[in-house]
């Protein structure tokens, strides 16, 4: 069955998104086990906004960028808006299920990278879907596409990634955002919504989901247009515990000798939300390296659950900080949301 959904407030814009549900799936990614009360035990049923438990997933690496596994839970110190925090949860491995987005770039700058991006993020799923794991496409240019909605499915997925085909707004005809063209502006035309897409992907995908939650965007790392700010996006990500991966793709040629910006917008996006910016280019072998590189950082997670000191859920933003004894790089988010209860 096909249904039309609105991907964010009709008072800003709206998207012709067509999904393709698959009802076990989604049943699937909403169970979640018992907690466990032990210290030192990694909760099953992950941390939400409005529970007490927060929660951390985070990469340990060296001064070469390389990963180190098996540290134990007394080599970490933690720290909440410069206060100590006690650990209580702490598993060095986790095996949570995974739910990932995938967000595309589809403007006209990609066109010469585009087929690389959809063969090799094809293979990247292959590889990195385990069961129980979902993921989710958005296509992103004009307009903002959910082309395909959580599903366990790799053939599914890959299919939804060979669809995206290049727009550029083409002719404008019928009702605006409705299929019809894009949304009238002022000022800055619309041709790549990057910002827009990861906050509608963050708000309306993961915000209701749990465990382990990441994002990819396949860029050039350009917004131009979007109705939300950079700022916007990072906070949605933010409170949807969502870490942010751009691979930065881009064919150089398309852009004469001014080269392609966006990187140091994509560098604060990304450490924010514990990811990382990976410049790939227009080389193949490139994106796959990167690709491999997001599937081991996936796969080698930390966890740390903690009571924060601070009781208060006044929606205030609450910085976090994870330090090594033997000073090795960690990379995580760089804090959370105190949102109230509902």
């Amino acid at each position: 069955m096909f249904a039309l959904i609105v991907l964010c407030s009709s008072a800003v814009f709206a998207q012709d998104v067509q999904m393709v549900p698959d009802q076990q799936d989604r049943d699937s990614a909403s169970k979640s086990q018992q907690p466990d009360t032990e210290e030192d035990q990694t909760p099953a049923a992950t941390f939400k906004a409005n529970v007490d438990v927060v929660q951390l997933f985070f990469n340990v690496k060296d001064k070469k960028g390389g990963l180190i596994p098996n540290l134990p839970k007394e080599n970490f110190e933690l720290l909440e808006d410069g206060k100590p925090q006690t650990i209580k949860y702490f598993s060095a491995d986790s095996n949570l299920p995974l739910t990932l987005g995938i967000l595309i770039d589809s403007s006209v700058s990609q066109e010469r990278v585009l087929p690389m991006e959809q063969e090799i993020g094809g293979s990247f799923l292959s590889q990195v879907l385990r069961e129980k794991d979902m993921a989710f496409v958005i296509d992103f240019n004009v307009g903002v596409k959910l082309l395909q909605d959580f599903t366990g499915s790799v053939r599914r997925l890959k299919t939804a990634l060979n669809s995206v085909k290049i727009d550029n707004g083409g002719q404008v005809g019928g009702i605006p955002g409705m299929g019809g063209g894009p949304v009238p502006t002022i000022g800055t035309p619309k041709g790549t919504l990057l910002y827009d897409a990861v906050y509608l992907a963050s708000h309306d995908q993961m915000g209701q989901q749990v465990d382990r939650k990441a994002m990819i965007l396949l860029t050039d790392g350009v917004d131009q247009g979007s109705q939300y700010k950079i700022k916007d996006a990072i906070e949605a990500a933010q409170k949807s515990d969502t870490i942010i991966y751009v691979l930065l793709c881009a064919d150089r040629g398309f852009y004469g000798f001014g080269g392609y910006g966006g990187g140091g917008d994509m560098k604060k996006m990304t450490a924010e939300t514990g990811g990382r910016v990976i410049e790939v280019g227009n080389k193949p072998e490139k994106l796959k390296a990167a690709f491999d590189q997001i599937s081991q950082e996936l796969r080698s997670q930390y966890y740390i659950g903690y009571v924060p000191t601070n009781p208060l859920k006044d929606g205030g933003y609450r910085k976090v900080e994870i330090h090594s004894k033997e000073q090795y790089k960690i990379q995580a988010r760089s804090g959370y949301y105190a949102i109230p209860e509902k």
